[in-house]
């Protein structure tokens, strides 16, 4: 318990961290949001008068303190300076667009990235796991939004199997709701494959290795000896210990395919918090940038306390060591 205690006050003090790096470094950004507002109409008076109302006229320590105690206290990251409305409206209707393209996505990526790595682990140095191991990692150097490209041209153009972008057909309203499902699902296909696949051979080496290093411990042996069949071996035995480590990146690879989002639902034109994150750059949106960035960033440091805490209660001996009993 007392190592949990000091994890979480950890994670709230890099949560801090986090909150005032992101405000600090947006700030050192050259130049200034209102420069972006092409009214004719709008005098250099107007134009300070906006600045003191948004509050850019204050010293940066005061606007610093003002956000924070806002963020911490009610959660409200101020108004967009894009959209003229609440951040957390923008944030609530992104999430789950996002939710909705990396959850499935990562189900599909550690389903996939588990299978082949055990089906590598048991074909460990043959020439046909060579050449899968080469042709993996010739697919994981590739930049996702080329990929991405690529499928839309394959399976979109050429094909004309599935759809280039978006959420939802134009007459989505229209169709009864068995058919939005269906239709949403359509749409989900290229981006979902696109999130899981792209990052899925990393992570099924790492399993190989780990099964394989698993597959030649001694109570492998030892149980083959006895005669045990090689499937229960592999599936009963090396897999179930071979995966601890694996524990990790699973909490890391929400982050990670959150991350990976953004160049997904730039590609295809998925309404998530990756567009959301783009549009504010460009306009200088700094409270949604703000935003966005430490949504981000608290999902790492949430994913691994997450895996951290996970390890520690599948591997009794981890638990031990963190509590000093031999």
């Amino acid at each position: 318990m007392p190592y949990v205690v000091k994890r979480l006050l950890t994670t709230g003090l890099t949560l801090l961290g986090l909150l005032t790096a992101v405000f600090f470094l947006l700030h050192l950004v050259p130049g200034d949001p209102i420069d972006l507002i092409h009214d004719p109409d709008l005098v250099q008076g107007d134009r300070q008068l906006i600045r003191s109302r948004l509050g850019l006229d204050r010293p940066l320590l005061i606007q610093y303190s003002t956000w924070l105690s806002a963020v911490l206290l009610h959660g409200d990251f101020g108004y967009s300076l894009r959209q003229h409305r609440p951040v957390t409206e923008i944030i609530a209707e992104a999430v789950p667009n996002t939710l909705l393209l990396t959850l499935p996505a990562l189900v599909l990526h550690m389903a996939l990235a588990i299978g082949a790595g055990v089906w590598m682990a048991r074909r460990r140095g043959r020439p046909l796991e060579r050449l899968v191991n080469l042709v993996g990692l010739s697919f994981y150097s590739l930049p996702e939004f080329w990929l991405g490209l690529m499928l839309i041209l394959v399976f979109a153009q050429y094909l004309g199997w599935l759809p280039a972008g978006g959420m939802a057909s134009p007459d989505a309203p229209f169709m009864p709701w068995p058919r939005r499902v269906l239709d949403l699902l359509w749409h989900l296909i290229l981006p979902m494959s696109l999130l899981a696949v792209g990052s899925a051979v990393g992570t099924a080496r790492y399993v190989r290795n780990s099964v394989a290093s698993a597959l030649d411990e001694n109570y492998i042996l030892a149980a083959r000896a006895r005669g045990l069949p090689a499937r229960t071996l592999l599936w009963r035995h090396a897999l179930r210990n071979g995966l601890l480590p694996v524990i990790t990146l699973l909490g890391l690879s929400l982050p990670s395919l959150l991350g990976a989002s953004v160049v997904v639902e730039t590609v295809f034109a998925w309404p998530g918090m990756g567009q959301v994150t783009i549009q504010s750059i460009y306009g200088r949106d700094y409270p949604v940038i703000m935003a966005t960035t430490f949504i981000a960033g608290a999902l790492v440091v949430i994913g691994s306390l997450l895996a951290d805490l996970l390890y520690r209660w599948a591997d009794p001996r981890v638990r031990l060591s963190g509590e000093g009993t031999p």
